[in-house]
């Protein structure tokens, strides 16, 4: 890990002690962990491990938002999935044994605690509660990638441009003005819903003018929540 250290902080006075799964295994831990953890900043862009990589840990956000981003045949983008503080990063093909299938790339600075192969492995088979918190992860994941292609293959562009505006809400939350609590290119606003810039724009730009979203530079501000669930054809 090449990034500007951050001060190392103690897993029982982490900000995100009850967020992180692995902070809260069933016994204590903490000791072991904290003696062997890496804490780092990585800044805005830079990554945190790279597509076709082994995995060597897993990565805990105590502070930040992440991308995990892969690359199609023909080298464009697509990001499958948004990270934010409490999250893990690099289980899957920890568990697995398989190199990364997708980038870590900050979307701004964030601070990431790493959680080295043999550390991590260990407690797990020693912590069946932590074993069993892991299936549920990446069951979640795998009913999440299953409900992302099913939406590619039939939503309209439109739909999917409303749902990712909801997704970014429910991810990242809104800050005091209201807005949408990150802040994203329009290029990657694209890359999520799987589609040219200029059709995430043009649909966004319709969105505006129909007083559902409210637009100033990378912000978006939901204006009408219930006009947004029905244009992404979301029902309960």
């Amino acid at each position: 890990m090449n990034s500007e250290g951050f001060k190392h902080i103690e897993c029982k006075h982490c900000s995100q002690r009850f967020s992180h799964v692995i902070c809260n295994p069933e016994n204590d831990y903490h000791h072991s962990i904290d003696t062997h953890k890496i804490c780092a900043t990585f800044k805005k862009g830079e990554m945190l491990f790279k597509e076709g990589a082994y995995a060597t840990g897993i990565f805990c956000v105590n502070q930040g938002k992440i991308k995990l981003s892969k690359l199609g045949e023909e080298g464009k983008e697509q990001i499958v999935r948004l990270v934010k503080s409490g999250d893990i990063l690099g289980y899957k093909a920890l568990l697995t044994g398989n190199k990364y299938s997708g980038s870590a790339i900050a979307l701004e600075d964030s601070n990431v605690c790493f959680i080295p192969k043999d550390i991590f492995t260990g407690i797990l088979k020693k912590d069946a509660n932590l074993s069993f918190e892991m299936m549920k992860i990446l069951s979640n994941q795998l009913k999440s990638t299953e409900d992302a292609l099913m939406h590619l293959a039939q939503k309209p562009v439109r739909e999917r441009v409303a749902e990712v505006v909801l997704y970014l809400k429910e991810t990242y939350g809104v800050d005091d003005e209201n807005n949408i609590n990150v802040t994203l290119s329009r290029e990657d606003f694209a890359n999520i819903v799987g589609t040219a810039t200029e059709t995430c724009i043009r649909f966004l730009s319709e969105m505006k003018k129909e007083d559902i979203i409210e637009m100033s530079g990378k912000r978006i501000k939901i204006v009408n929540q219930a006009k947004l669930v029905r244009t992404a054809n979301i029902f309960d």
